[in-house]
């Protein structure tokens, strides 16, 4: 799932998440945005079939794997 899943959340680099722990006032925090709730939810539909897709062609793949 990974990448599918953290669409909505910040994605902070080491030395962001070390500084994080003096950031008093929540301002290293940057998050993934969309200009509107229906963006976003577009985005995150999109994602979720993504990750059907990807769950299945997985499943595929052992099926077929197991079936040789």
């Amino acid at each position: 799932m990974g990448s599918y899943s953290d669409l909505l959340f910040a994605r902070p680099s080491l030395i962001e998440g070390i500084g994080s722990t003096i950031d008093l006032f929540g301002t290293f925090q940057e998050y993934n945005q969309s200009q509107t709730p229906e963006e976003a939810d577009a985005k995150a539909l999109w994602n979720d079939f993504k990750a059907i897709g990807a769950d299945i062609q997985n499943s595929y793949e052992i099926i077929t794997k197991k079936n040789k």
